[in-house]
């Protein structure tokens, strides 16, 4: 066995523990420090696939800033997760139902690739062009719709960490503006007279 194929297995190996123990974690934290786990082992195997940019961004952009971030909301939120698993079989079926819709409408776009209903007259990268530029091209030609649908999923994340975050209902502070119309001054404003006091 060479060397590379060795560290791919290793690599690998590393980037489905990982992946497993983000879901199976009970612990937000550990799930997150799992999680930079395998941003590190994936972009390992970035680099050996020598696709160097997209290594480095996958560091500088999600452990160094997203995960991070997430990271420290997670810590300072202070999720009730006794309260959250209550109510967890109540919406079990309708999240079941969401989830294999958007898991048939991934099959169908990845699938159209591969079943050639998606047809693209770009021209094909040359070796003139960077590495960037071909990953440009190919992200926003043959590779849209999955990544649309990354788009998609980071937006079904953004609307269940703001579910998480509020933990009330909260009442509106809010004032009509047909009761605004029809204030009077009297109403809201009282003069007082008070006797002026000399200081010696």
């Amino acid at each position: 066995m060479e060397f590379k194929t060795f560290v791919f297995y290793f690599l690998s190996a590393i980037l489905v523990f990982a992946g497993l123990r983000v879901i199976t974690s009970r612990n937000p934290v550990h799930a997150a420090l799992y999680l930079v786990l395998a941003f590190f082992t994936a972009s390992g195997v970035w680099m050996l696939l020598q696709a160097e940019f997209l290594a480095i961004a996958l560091v500088l952009v999600y452990v160094g800033a997203v995960m991070v971030l997430f990271l420290f909301v997670v810590m300072m939120l202070d999720i009730n997760l006794d309260r959250l698993r209550e109510g967890f079989w109540s919406y079990l079926p309708l999240g079941a139902i969401i989830g294999l819709l958007m898991v048939a409408e991934m099959g169908l776009v990845l699938g159209g690739n591969y079943l050639g209903l998606l047809e693209s007259s770009v021209r094909q990268a040359t070796t003139e062009d960077s590495n960037v530029q071909a990953i440009g091209r190919l992200m926003f030609t043959e590779y849209v719709y999955p990544f649309e649908l990354a788009s998609v999923i980071l937006l079904v994340g953004i609307i269940a960490a703001v579910a998480l975050t509020q933990r009330a209902k909260r009442t509106n502070k809010s004032v009509s503006p047909s009761q605004q119309v029809f204030v009077k001054a009297r109403d809201r404003v009282r003069v007082l007279q008070m006797p002026a006091e000399k200081s010696d």
